[in-house]
C-alpha cells in the first residue's frame, strides 16, 4: 500500500480522493433518505393508531363539536363529508394499513399524495383526511448535501487549477532532460509552485553557463595544445636516433591522442549533437574501426555477416576501435570480433573485470595503470551507446573477456 501511495501521481491522487468523498456523500444521502422515510413511515403509522384509538373510543360519548374541531386542529385531520368523495375514496384509494383493535377497525387509504383515515365500529364510521403538512427534512438533507458537493466541485477546481503550473514545469523539465537547454521556465508566482520554476530556471541557467564555459575550454585547449605538439613533433625529427628520441615520439603521439579522445568526448556529450544514421555495411563498419586502430591489427580474428545496417557509421566505427583497442590492451593473445546484424561483440582472453562494468564507463578509470590508454575508451563507447539508443553487454565466459554491442 504505501509503494502503491509513492508511485501514484499528485493528480490521481486528488482525482480518486475526491471521487472517493464525493461517493461518501452520495452514498449517505441515499441511505439517510431511505431510513428517514422509515422512520416517517412509522411516525405516520404510530400517530393514525393514536388518532384511531381515541375516535373509536369516544364515538359514542356524543362530544361536543368545539371539543371535535380542536381534536382535529390538534392533530391535522379534516372530515370528509359523507357524499361520492368518500365512496371514490373507498373505491380508487389503495390502503396502505389496515387493523383492529377493542375500539374497532381502522384503514388508511392514499390517492396520490393524499393519505385518509377511515374508522368503523358498529355502524359508526368516520372518514378523516390527513392535512399534516409533509415533513421538510429530506428536502433539507438534499439541499446540504448539494451545498456540500458544490463545495467540493469549487475545491476540486481550485486545486486542480492550482497545481496546472506544476504540470507544465514538470513537462518543461522533461523536455530539458530530452536536451533542450534552451528552455526557458515561464511559470511567474509568488506561491511553492513558482518558487520552485524559478529556482530551476535558475539552474539551468547555472547549466547552461558551465556547459558554455566546458565547451569553450575544451575547444581552447585543444587548439592550443595542438600547435606545440605538432612543432614538437616535427623538432623531433631532428633529434638523433636513439631511446631519447623513441621517448620523445611516444609522449608527442599520447598527447595527440588525448587530444583527439577529449575532441571525441566534447563531441558527444553535446546536448544538440544529433547521430547521421544511414545504411552502410558491417564489413564497412568493422572496416573502418580497425582503420582508426593505432594498436597492433595483426591479432585480430573477424567473423563478419555480410548484411546491411541503419547507423553512424563513423559513430558505430569508434566504439569497435575503443573496443578493440581495449581488447588489445588488456587482453592476452588475438581479439575476436563477431558481427551480426543483431549484435557486435569484442572477444579477447584475459582474466574477468574487477569491478561492475558501470565503474569503467565513467571517465579516466582502468582496470590497472599502464602506459598507454587515458581510461575513456569505455566512456566513449557508453555515450556513443546511448546516442545511438543501443546497448553495451559485458559477460566473461570461458577465460573470455566478451564486450557486446546489441544493436
Amino acid at each position: 500500500m504505501r509503494n502503491i501511495m509513492k508511485n501514484i501521481s499528485v493528480s490521481a491522487f486528488i482525482n480518486t480522493l475526491f471521487a472517493l468523498v464525493l461517493s461518501l456523500l452520495i452514498t449517505a444521502l441515499f441511505l439517510f433518505i431511505s431510513w428517514d422515510k422509515e422512520k416517517q413511515k412509522k411516525d405516520e403509522i404510530i400517530r393514525y393508531k393514536l388518532i384511531s384509538n381515541i375516535l373509536l373510543s369516544t364515538a359514542q360519548l356524543n362530544t361536543k363539536e368545539e371539543d371535535k374541531k380542536k381534536f382535529y386542529q390538534d392533530f391535522h385531520v379534516k372530515p370528509v363529508a359523507l357524499n361520492e368523495n368518500r365512496l371514490l375514496i373507498l373505491s380508487k384509494g389503495t390502503v396502505i394499513f389496515g387493523g383492529e383493535s377493542v375500539y374497532g377497525r381502522m384503514q388508511i387509504f392514499a390517492i396520490g399524495e393524499n393519505k385518509y383515515i377511515y374508522l368503523k365500529r358498529y355502524g359508526y364510521n368516520l372518514m378523516l383526511k390527513d392535512m399534516q403538512p409533509q415533513s421538510l427534512r429530506v428536502q433539507i438533507t438534499i439541499l446540504i448535501a448539494l451545498l456540500i458537493a458544490i463545495l467540493f466541485i469549487f475545491l476540486y477546481v481550485a486545486i486542480i487549477r492550482k497545481l496546472t503550473p506544476l504540470k507544465e514545469l514538470n513537462r518543461q523539465i522533461e523536455e530539458f532532460v530530452q536536451g533542450n537547454m534552451n528552455i526557458k521556465i515561464t511559470q511567474k508566482s509568488n506561491d511553492e509552485i513558482g518558487k520552485i520554476a524559478q529556482s530551476f530556471d535558475n539552474a539551468i541557467h547555472h547549466i547552461r553557463t558551465l556547459l558554455d564555459s566546458k565547451n569553450l575550454f575544451m575547444r581552447n585547449m585543444m587548439h592550443e595544445l595542438k600547435t606545440p605538439i605538432t612543432r614538437g613533433r616535427i623538432a623531433t625529427e631532428m633529434v638523433e636516433d636513439g631511446i631519447g628520441k623513441e621517448t620523445l615520439i611516444r609522449a608527442f603521439e599520447r598527447m595527440n591522442e588525448l587530444i583527439q579522445e577529449l575532441a571525441h568526448v566534447e563531441r558527444l556529450t553535446t546536448q544538440d549533437f544529433q547521430p547521421l544514421m544511414r545504411e552502410t555495411t558491417l564489413k564497412n563498419i568493422i572496416d573502418n574501426s580497425i582503420a582508426l586502430l593505432l594498436s597492433n591489427k595483426d591479432k585480430l580474428n573477424l567473423h563478419i555477416e555480410d548484411t546491411t545496417i541503419t547507423t553512424d557509421s563513423k559513430l558505430l566505427a569508434l566504439a569497435v576501435k575503443n573496443l578493440l583497442d581495449n581488447a588489445s590492451k588488456y587482453g592476452e593473445e588475438e581479439t575476436t570480433v563477431i558481427a551480426k546484424r543483431e549484435s557486435i561483440q569484442v572477444i579477447s582472453i584475459g582474466n574477468s573485470l574487477e569491478h561492475p562494468l558501470s565503474y569503467y564507463l565513467e571517465p579516466f578509470t582502468q582496470e590497472e595503470k599502464r602506459n598507454s590508454g587515458f581510461g575513456l575508451g569505455l566512456y566513449i563507447v557508453y555515450n556513443i551507446v546511448e546516442r545511438l539508443k543501443y546497448q553495451l553487454n559485458y559477460f566473461h565466459k570461458n577465460g573470455n573477456n566478451i564486450f557486446e554491442l546489441k544493436l
